[in-house]
């Protein structure tokens, strides 16, 4: 492009590699408008169409063969914003890239227990329950959202008349016709 005409390049990988030369001897047409051009394209083109449809479609750089590029992503030397909350990730765009990248490959682990976090079927807590013991004591626990919906006196009287025993709140039991007696405080606050 531009200035750059009848060039050959190799650029090895993994290594760390600067252009340099004169003004208008094509660094930045090599660069920005030839190899991020098409490692960008390229890195666009590996996503989902889902996430295509938000980046747009990338025309390709003018060059007759471009072999073994990887995704690339430019950091340009100008600074668009005064944001103290900026970050490099978010000034040069790439958190966007990297969200997407992360949310595609990427495996989430507990911070408590360390395993990986999936979505459980019903199948798989079935399966979970048959490898314990005959006659374990097992607790399956369920939020409750709808005290703010229906009052706390109607709550609890429709989860008697379904079958309902207990409460757990704060780390403790309370059975139901206690807490219809007494009316804890803190039931309201609790799921």
């Amino acid at each position: 492009m531009h200035n750059l005409k009848n060039i050959d390049v190799q650029i090895p990988h993994g290594k760390f590699t600067v252009i340099t030369g004169l003004s208008g001897s094509g660094k930045s047409s090599l660069a920005f408008d030839t190899l991020f051009a098409e490692g960008q394209r390229r890195y666009i083109e590996s996503l989902s169409s889902y996430a295509r449809q938000f980046l747009g479609k990338l025309n390709k750089p003018e060059a007759d063969y471009i072999k073994g590029i990887a995704p690339a992503i430019a950091i340009e030397q100008k600074v668009t914003t005064n944001n103290p909350r900026s970050t490099v990730g978010t000034t040069t765009e790439i958190y966007d890239y990297l969200k997407v990248l992360f949310a595609r490959i990427g495996t989430t682990y507990s911070p408590i227990s360390g395993e990986i976090v999936k979505k459980n079927t019903v199948t798989d807590v079935i399966d979970f329950l048959k490898t314990k013991k005959k006659n374990t004591r097992c607790l399956i626990l369920s939020p409750l959202n709808e005290f703010q919906k229906y009052g706390t006196d109607k709550q609890l009287d429709l989860l008697k008349k379904q079958g309902f025993v207990r409460l757990f709140i704060e780390n403790e039991f309370i059975l139901i016709e206690d807490a219809i007696a007494k009316k804890p405080k803190n039931i309201k606050k609790h799921n």
